[in-house]
C-alpha cells in the first residue's frame, strides 16, 4: 500500500535512484524500469526498512531487479564489464554525484541541445514526460518518441555512466554547463503551464552546479555559472507578490532577497570575472542588480558595459535583447534600443517572443501608451506561461486606465 512517505520519496528521490542504478548498470532504460518496479514492490512490502530508510531500500532493490533482468535475458556475461568499467577512475564524493554522472552521459555530442535538455529534465530532474512536452511545446507522443530516440543514441555510444576525468572531462564540460544553465532557466520561468516555474528543477540545477564546483574547483566558467545561478535564485522570493501575481524587478520586494546567497554568488563572481567567460559576465550583471539598494539606483552604465562584452563573447539573440533593454534605461537611449530590437526581430525571427515583451516594456516607460498596449497584447498572444500572460494582462489593464 502506498504511503505519504513513499509518495514523497518517489517525487524527491526518483532522479537520484535512476542515476544510481544507471551508473551501476550502464543502461538507462533498464535503470528506469528497475526503479519503477522497486517502487511498486515497496508499496506492497511490509518490510519496516521501507519506511525507516526508503531511499536506501529502493536503491538496493532496484539494483537487484536490474541484475535479475539481465540474468533473465542471458546477457549478464556480456554486461559485466559495463557494471564497473576498469578505465573509469572513481570520482570524489560530491552532492548529486550520481546525477552528475548521468548528466555527463546525456550531454554526449551525439545529441542536439534540445535532446540533452529533455533527457536531463526527465532523468536528472524527474520531470514527467507530459510536462516536458508542454515546456518544449510539442505533443506528449512526440516527446516520448524523442526521449526514446535519445536513449537509443546513448546506448549506441556505449557510454559509461560515470563522471569522466582528464581531457574527456574538459571536452564534455561546456555542454554540461550549457545544459545546467538551460535546466535552471526552464525551472526559473517555464515556457508553458500555469505556474511561473519549478522550484524542484531550479534546486536540482543548483545541486548540480555545486557538484561541478567540487569536481573542478579551479574552472572559472563553472564558478561563473554557480555565481549566476546563486544570484538569480537569491532574488527568486521577490518575484511573486503577496497576491500570487508576478512582480517585475522594478517593483520587487528586495527585503525578501536571500542575502546569504547573494554574498556567496558575489564572492564567486569576483573570481570568475577574471576569465571573461559568458557565465562570468552574466553573473557580473546579475551581481549589479543584486547589490543595487533599489531599482532607481541600478548602475545601468556598468551593466551596459558588461552586456557589450557579453555580446562580443556570446552574440545570442537573448543577450542582444537584454542589452537593448539595459540600454533603454540610459538617458535618451530608449529610441535607439527600440531600433536595435526592430533590427534583431528581422535578423533573428526566433527571438520574436522576447523582442515583443521587451518592446512593450520600453514603450510603456516612454509613455507611448497605445503602442505599448498593442505590444503587450501581441506579447500575451504568443506567451505560453500562464503567470507571465497574467502579468501582461495586468500591464494592459494599467495602460487602459491611463
Amino acid at each position: 500500500m502506498a504511503t505519504p512517505v513513499l509518495d514523497d520519496t518517489f517525487r524527491r528521490e526518483w532522479p537520484r535512484l535512476v542515476a544510481a542504478v544507471a551508473r551501476f548498470t550502464g543502461d538507462l532504460d533498464l535503470a528506469e524500469d528497475a526503479v519503477q518496479e522497486a517502487f511498486t514492490r515497496a508499496a506492497a512490502s511490509r518490510d519496516r526498512e521501507v519506511l525507516i530508510n526508503p531511499a536506501a531500500w529502493l536503491t538496493t532493490v532496484a539494483k537487484r531487479i536490474a541484475i535479475d533482468t539481465v540474468r533473465r535475458e542471458a546477457r549478464l556475461r556480456e554486461r559485466l564489464p559495463l557494471l564497473v568499467p576498469d578505465e573509469v577512475v572513481p570520482t570524489p564524493a560530491a552532492p548529486g554525484d550520481d546525477r552528475l554522472a548521468l548528466l555527463f552521459a546525456v550531454c554526449t555530442p551525439a545529441l542536439e541541445p534540445e535532446a540533452r535538455l529533455a533527457l536531463a529534465l526527465r532523468f536528472v530532474c524527474g520531470v514527467p514526460t507530459a510536462e516536458i512536452a508542454a515546456v518544449m511545446l510539442v505533443g506528449h507522443t512526440a516527446m516520448s518518441a524523442r526521449l526514446t530516440r535519445a536513449k537509443r543514441r546513448i546506448a549506441e555510444q556505449h557510454l559509461h555512466f560515470a563522471v569522466p576525468t582528464g581531457p574527456a572531462l574538459a571536452a564534455r564540460l561546456p555542454d554540461v554547463l550549457a545544459t545546467v544553465h538551460l535546466l535552471y532557466t526552464t525551472g526559473h520561468t517555464a515556457a508553458a503551464g500555469a505556474a511561473l516555474g519549478s522550484a524542484t528543477v531550479t534546486a536540482t540545477a543548483l545541486d548540480l552546479v555545486r557538484g561541478l564546483r567540487l569536481l573542478v574547483p579551479d574552472d572559472l566558467e563553472v564558478a561563473g555559472l554557480a555565481a549566476l545561478l546563486l544570484l538569480t535564485e537569491a532574488r527568486a522570493p521577490g518575484r511573486i507578490r503577496a497576491d500570487g501575481s508576478v512582480a517585475s524587478l522594478e517593483v520587487a520586494d528586495r527585503s525578501l532577497w536571500d542575502r546569504r546567497l547573494i554574498d556567496e554568488g558575489l564572492d564567486l563572481a569576483s573570481v570568475a570575472l577574471a576569465g571573461g567567460g559568458r557565465y562570468a559576465l552574466e553573473a557580473g550583471i546579475s551581481g549589479l542588480h543584486s547589490t543595487a539598494p533599489g531599482f532607481a539606483s541600478t548602475d545601468w552604465d556598468a551593466i551596459c558595459r558588461l552586456y557589450d562584452r557579453l555580446v562580443e563573447r556570446w552574440p545570442s539573440p537573448a543577450a542582444q535583447v537584454a542589452r537593448a533593454v539595459a540600454r533603454s534605461f540610459l538617458p535618451g537611449e530608449a529610441p535607439a534600443a527600440l531600433d536595435a530590437l526592430d533590427a534583431l526581430e528581422t535578423t533573428a525571427p526566433s527571438a520574436a517572443r522576447h523582442v515583443g515583451a521587451a518592446r512593450a516594456d520600453i514603450l510603456r516607460r516612454m509613455r507611448r501608451t497605445e503602442e505599448a498596449r498593442a505590444a503587450y497584447i501581441a506579447a500575451r498572444s504568443v506567451e505560453g506561461n500562464g503567470a507571465v500572460r497574467d502579468f501582461y494582462g495586468a500591464r494592459i489593464a494599467e495602460l487602459e486606465a491611463r
